[in-house]
């Protein structure tokens, strides 16, 4: 039986995906000074065991102040490293078979933020932050420091250091995030990066120092290992960045050594116009496809198996990512197969659940009957 293609591998220089489906990262806002708690354990445990092809591990990020908040995950000294070789160990050991990759993560002028259920504001833990130009987030946040050539120096080996110690952690490949606001994006949006260096005006000025992380990252981090990033293709506002642009910076990121690319958009600025509906990043996704040959992620309110199957078929992705809906469903990948008559092993532990098995599969989730 041909599998469909939700459920076909996809290689990644050495790394082979088993199937198409990403758990896209989601943050958990539960570390202690960066490093990773039990709750993660039992987390990422749960997806991971599953069997979803990639499971990308939350923004974590590359420096004290490069995190979100001051609950987000590190992996900028021993301790964090540790935490995450003792998770990264654990999850491998479930048997799901997929790849764990990181997401390393600088937050700029966003970090210090509290959790979203304190409000998302600027936390009162918070810290001075640094970004592209000092231009504040929101009205209530605090004003960022311009970033200097020699802090663009530290940002850099910052990104460095933590991709040889996510080596050393054991993960598959590492992902940098360039979307949502963070760092990287400061960097790329006009509406954040008013410099008048050589890192800011034109495009090729505010793509510069972006390139210059992708291009340190790639030189530490081993040959045959893929690395991915994900990026913002439009900050749905007026002289933001565009989509057109993204598809330059695409090119010029796949030509210094990017595998994939994540494609989602917004994050950037608090008033930003979103039209959230179901699938509204796709055409984002085809776009970057299309035009630059690289594969390609895409990601926003895809929650049904029979949408993502189709999204793949149509051409406009190469692979699916899943928030919400894994929060919602760890099992979400077991039920897809069901739905999509797709052949997918079960950990023995739990093959008494699998729908040609259980009787109750046909009345708790009626596709599941075979």
């Amino acid at each position: 039986m041909t599998q469909p293609l939700l459920f076909q591998p996809l290689a990644l220089r050495s790394v082979t995906l088993p199937n198409r489906v990403s758990v896209a990262p989601m943050c958990q806002y539960s570390a202690k000074d960066g490093i990773a708690q039990d709750w993660h354990l039992q987390h990422y445990g749960a997806l991971a065991a599953s069997g979803p092809g990639l499971v990308v591990m939350e923004a974590t990020g590359v420096s004290p102040e490069g995190r979100i908040s001051p609950h987000c995950l590190g992996l900028y000294n021993d301790a964090t490293e540790a935490a995450l070789t003792r998770l990264v160990k654990a999850l491998k050991s479930f048997g799901g078979g997929g790849a764990i990759a990181t997401q390393l993560a600088h937050a700029g002028r966003k970090g210090g933020a509290a959790t979203p259920w304190e409000g998302g504001k600027f936390s009162k833990d918070g810290w001075p932050t640094i970004s592209a130009s000092n231009i504040p987030f929101d009205t209530d946040w605090p004003a960022p420091a311009a970033a200097s050539t020699e802090d663009l120096a530290r940002l850099k080996a910052c990104f460095v250091e933590a991709a040889r110690r996510s080596l050393r952690v054991g993960f598959d490949l590492i992902e940098l995030h360039s979307a949502h606001g963070y760092l990287l994006h400061q960097f790329l949006s006009p509406l954040s990066n008013r410099r008048n260096d050589g890192y800011g005006g034109s495009l090729d000025n505010r793509m510069r120092f972006p390139l210059e992380v992708v291009e340190a990252v790639r030189a530490a981090w081993p040959a045959d290992k893929p690395m991915g990033i994900r990026i913002s293709t439009s900050d749905w506002a007026e002289g933001g960045w565009t989509v057109d642009e993204s598809v330059i910076y695409a090119k010029a990121f796949a030509a210094a050594g990017i595998d994939y690319v994540c494609v989602s958009s917004g994050g950037l600025v608090p008033y930003a116009k979103i039209p959230f509906a179901a699938g509204y990043q796709i055409p984002f996704a085809r776009r970057v496809r299309e035009a630059c040959g690289i594969p390609t992620r895409a990601v926003g309110l895809i929650a049904s198996p029979q949408q993502a199957e189709a999204t793949l078929a149509e051409g406009s992705a190469d692979m699916i990512a899943v928030g919400r809906g894994f929060l919602d469903n760890p099992r979400w990948v077991w039920h897809a197969a069901e739905a999509l008559g797709a052949d997918m092993s079960y950990p023995p532990q739990y093959l008494a659940v699998r729908g040609k098995i259980w009787p109750g599969a046909a009345i708790a989730r009626p596709q599941a009957a075979e």
